[in-house]
């Protein structure tokens, strides 16, 4: 193409580009598992709720236990009441919120990888801080992440 001597670009419709569901499928399953919960009427060691070092500690706990690698870490206390914590894995992350005058927890696990399945490890640590917590009632959700729909790969 050219406009009084000058030379522009194909427009997009002639560039030679793969078709989409090539590249689609090739990244298409990060094996994403997020894990939701609330733990309500707790019934486990009360200090974990009030006390930021040792829920650091167990959540530390959970995830090694689970095979899941701690790169980083942030734990807060609040003054007279629970504390709330994020765990950064080279997997993702567990975050967790503590209520210790509602005896309750809210938390979230979340894990993916293109080369591993990791959902298992998500499942155990969630199993891990359920057995620690000893909740009476819970709330939980799981929802399956990175992975296109089959439609969307057509």
């Amino acid at each position: 193409r050219s406009m009084r001597g000058r030379s522009f670009p194909p427009i997009a419709d002639e560039l030679s580009v793969p078709p989409a569901p090539t590249f689609v499928r090739r990244w298409s399953n990060m094996n994403g598992l997020h894990i939701l919960a609330e733990f309500f009427d707790c019934r486990g060691d009360a200090r974990l709720l009030s006390e930021s070092p040792r829920l650091a500690d167990l959540c530390r706990e959970v995830c090694a236990a689970a095979g899941l690698t701690v790169v980083a870490q942030a734990f807060h206390q609040f003054a007279g009441a629970g504390a709330t914590g994020a765990i950064v894995l080279a997997e993702s992350h567990l975050t967790i919120h503590t209520w210790p005058e509602l005896n309750a927890v809210s938390l979230d696990v979340y894990v993916c990888n293109f080369s591993r399945d990791n959902r298992a490890a998500a499942r155990q640590a969630f199993e891990r801080l359920h057995a620690a917590f000893q909740p009476e009632r819970l709330t939980q959700r799981e929802i399956s992440r990175g992975a296109l729909d089959a439609h969307q790969c057509d």
